[in-house]
């Protein structure tokens, strides 16, 4: 089943965060925009032509955020929207980010 179809499993803890195979395989499934940053978080920025769009498309992204219960992190500014996910009960990458990411990359 692809990655933007499933459901985000919250995690309660107690799981190692993902190794660097499980991380490269799960990459090739969400757009070649998101960065593996340290085997800690996924990172992906995108552009636009002010500030209203890049707010817009954060306020869509949030409502996903929402209905997943998966919350990302989220840097807006002017053109622009930077986000970093990764789950922070291990602090690092689970199944759970990659499925987010490719929730986000529907929205492209």
């Amino acid at each position: 089943m692809e990655l933007s179809k499933k459901k985000c499993i919250p995690c309660k803890g107690g799981i190692p965060p993902l190794n660097e195979e499980e991380c490269n395989v799960l990459s090739k499934e969400i757009d070649d925009n998101w960065e593996v940053i340290s085997l800690h978080h996924l990172e992906r920025e995108w552009l636009f032509d002010d500030f209203i769009n890049a707010l817009n498309f954060t306020n869509k992204l949030g409502g996903i955020c929402e209905e997943e219960n998966h919350h990302a992190d989220f840097e807006l500014g002017w053109g622009r929207v930077k986000v970093k996910i990764f789950t922070h009960k291990i602090d690092g990458l689970a199944e759970a980010d990659f499925i987010l990411a490719a929730k986000f990359d529907c929205l492209d």
